[in-house]
């Protein structure tokens, strides 16, 4: 009885020492604010952005149409067109030419021309084609509008075709969708990824190694020493980024090198014009690391905060998800984002061969 008893006090005494310990917990828990903020706004953030800005599915991408036939055929295509919900008419273009920059500048996905003669072309059996000109640098953005392509054709013969036109919609032959997916004819997957992932690595490590500039120097109890120098606090400032722009070039470099040896990825644009804006993308990712050092307390707090601002970057950015499949609200946060515009430049750059 004393050896059952002496134990059974002893599983008592450590379980108060337990529960006393897992309160202590608790209280440093509610102390730290940070902490805590985070607990509860990581998984409302996460919520709130996968279920209602994501979407892999975009819908009413922006197209550029040039109409060369004012038949009542093209007049039904272009309102077939617009009635899938993928495609959205902002612009019509004058000329080949304006078609082919629309496209290239980014200010539309899809440039579709429909060529002189096509209604008459149809009756008459000659199978005319209509170009559809996609933009794709991300190939998940244009995928479901291409493959909705076939399903208009059909319900456009249907609606349309009349008496002897029938046969050419038993036939199926009677115009065809050629499809030109610039900048990636391929769809090949690198050529997406790693212009982006340049973008994403650059961030990480910028945020992450700039955080905690200032934070480690407090916990180490160095940075009595800084401040009693002959420098000023500009000075502090670019002394602690300088190191992280040289190692900011050193990652651009290897992720381009090994994109291009290894993966194939082009640069046909211009170096030097990716060079010059990365500098600017550099700088302005340790900025906002370095402000994040200043505010927070120590270091775990600085990478709280980093990853705070990280997480909406990778997924409003437009790198994992189509940007333009997200709602507006969604676009409009984006594009206030750095790595939003970053993405699309080395894309335009590396791809689109922008100079």
């Amino acid at each position: 009885m004393t050896r059952a008893s002496g134990k059974g006090g002893g599983l008592r005494r450590s379980l108060h020492r337990l529960v006393a310990l897992v309160r202590k917990e608790f209280i440093q828990l509610r102390r730290d604010r940070m902490t805590l903020a985070m607990i509860i706004s990581i998984p409302a953030m996460q919520l709130v952005l996968f279920g209602y800005a994501i979407n892999v599915t975009p819908r009413n991408l922006p197209t550029a149409l040039l109409v060369q036939d004012h038949s009542a055929l093209s007049r039904g295509f272009i309102g077939s067109l617009s009635a899938t919900g993928y495609f959205r008419i902002v612009r019509r273009a004058a000329s080949e030419r304006e078609l082919d920059h629309l496209i290239r500048s980014g200010a539309v996905q899809f440039g579709i021309q429909i060529p002189a003669g096509f209604g008459r072309d149809v009756w008459r059996g000659r199978r005319p084609s209509l170009l559809v000109m996609a933009d794709a640098t991300d190939p998940a953005t244009t995928g479901s509008a291409i493959s909705a392509l076939e399903g208009l054709r059909t319900r456009l013969f249907r609606r349309e075709l009349r008496g002897p036109g029938r046969d050419l919609l038993r036939a199926g032959t009677a115009f065809e969708i050629r499809v030109h997916r610039r900048y990636n004819p391929a769809i090949r997957t690198p050529l997406n990824i790693v212009p982006g992932l340049l973008g994403i690595i650059l961030t990480m490590t910028m945020l992450i190694f700039t955080s905690q500039a200032v934070t480690r120097e407090y916990e180490r109890g160095t940075m009595e020493g800084l401040l009693v120098m002959p420098l000023g606090r500009i000075e502090i400032m670019i002394g602690k980024i300088l190191p992280f722009i040289v190692v900011g070039f050193v990652q651009m470099g290897i992720i381009l090198l090994a994109g291009y040896y290894l993966f194939e990825v082009p640069i046909e644009g211009s170096p030097g014009l990716l060079l010059a804006l990365s500098s600017l993308f550099i700088m302005a990712n340790l900025a906002v690391g370095y402000t994040f050092s200043t505010l927070a307390r120590n270091q775990l707090q600085a990478v709280q905060m980093s990853f705070m601002f990280f997480l909406p970057n990778i997924i409003m950015s437009g790198f994992a998800f189509p940007f333009r499949g997200m709602p507006e609200w969604a676009q409009h946060m984006g594009e206030i984002l750095p790595l939003t515009h970053y993405i699309r430049i080395t894309r335009g750059i590396m791809l689109k061969g922008a100079v």
